[in-house]
């Protein structure tokens, strides 16, 4: 069983017991949170396609770390000719939750 849900503006494929890592939500480490924009659901072959999500239907999850730094990203910009030269860098925040539980 698997359900597509949004999450924060992103979509993810998840099953029970699986590890995401989320763009940074306001919850403490250990809390419950619950998402309730679940766009399809499979049920042992069994689909529900939601207009746009599914009514009543909720994933459970758990917020295992919340705040986890990604990797670094550089980003250079020249100009040539110029002697105009800028590096960049920025690290995304991330949460990572587990899913505990996905109620049709």
């Amino acid at each position: 069983m698997y359900v597509i849900v949004e999450i924060q503006g992103q979509q993810f494929k998840t099953e029970k017991g699986q590890k995401l890592f989320v763009h940074h939500l306001e919850a403490e480490t250990g809390a419950k949170v619950e998402f309730e924009r679940v766009l399809l659901a499979d049920n042992n072959g069994a689909v529900t396609i939601g207009t746009p999500v599914i009514e009543g239907a909720k994933v459970v999850a758990e917020v295992v770390e919340n705040l986890v730094k990604g990797d670094k990203v550089l980003i250079f910009h020249k100009k040539r000719r110029k002697g105009h030269r800028k590096l960049n860098g920025h690290r995304q925040q991330f949460s990572q939750i587990v899913i505990k539980d996905i109620k049709l």
